[in-house]
């Protein structure tokens, strides 16, 4: 099969490609989503917010998802990259995995796009770097290859979907206009009115919302399931 020559570039779309790098785009893309979401991340408005025309930043990338993609593995790489160069000589699996898995939390939490631009792009770079980091500390844990999967699969949905929630509660905290405590205490005072008959459970926890820590109740849970890996290794 023959395959077809790139269009030779022409003078103008040379300047502008030596111009403007892939890593510009992604790093104005990165800010626009930050500060408007994923509905203020368009070509016109990062046009003009690299000062240049759509055809040099197609040049570079396809559509709307490669460049959620790619702005999303940026974010991912520095990320897993800062984490474990954090990484202390000797420390256990355990512990590096609670370390990626905080600062997966804190990096959805500042980035809430993040959360739902890796649900779209599973078999992808950025999920495959978080995927590949925790799997690793699994063999290191010893946890059998045929229980890879579901171990593996356990903790990402976990990180993923506890982080996403917590950004999402934060966006509609911060649309309704208020702060996290006037948040809080507004969900523990609905919950503490509800049926005491009909739900005991959920209205005993009122109190315990109003003053709880998300990051503190986030690694709790990662240490639940770490718990059970061992326990289920061990026995």
């Amino acid at each position: 099969m023959v395959q077809k020559a790139r269009p030779k570039k022409t003078s103008a779309s040379q300047r502008r490609e030596e111009s403007l790098s892939r890593e510009q785009i992604v790093e104005a893309s990165i800010e626009l989503l930050d500060k408007s979401g994923e509905g203020g991340l368009t070509f016109r408005t990062l046009s003009e917010r690299l000062a240049t025309g759509p055809g040099a930043i197609y040049w570079h990338i396809t559509n709307k998802s490669d460049l959620l993609t790619a702005a999303c593995d940026t974010i991912i790489a520095r990320t897993m990259t800062a984490s474990l160069a954090s990484v202390t000589t000797g420390a256990t699996p355990q512990a590096t995995i609670r370390l990626l898995a905080l600062a997966m939390f804190d990096a959805i939490d500042a980035h809430p796009w993040v959360g739902s631009a890796l649900t779209r792009s599973p078999g992808q770079s950025p999920m495959l770097r978080i995927v590949e980091q925790i799997g690793q500390q699994l063999r290191v844990l010893g946890v059998p290859k045929k229980e890879h999967w579901v171990t593996a699969s356990a903790l990402l949905n976990y990180i993923l979907g506890v982080a996403g929630r917590n950004a999402a509660n934060g966006q509609l905290a911060r649309t309704q206009g208020l702060d996290r405590s006037e948040f809080l205490e507004a969900v523990s005072t609905a919950w503490s009115q509800l049926d005491a008959e009909e739900y005991p459970f959920t209205r005993s926890l009122a109190g315990q919302l109003r003053t709880h820590n998300d990051r503190k109740d986030f690694l709790g849970g990662i240490d639940l399931i770490l718990r059970g890996i061992g326990a289920a290794h061990r026995g």
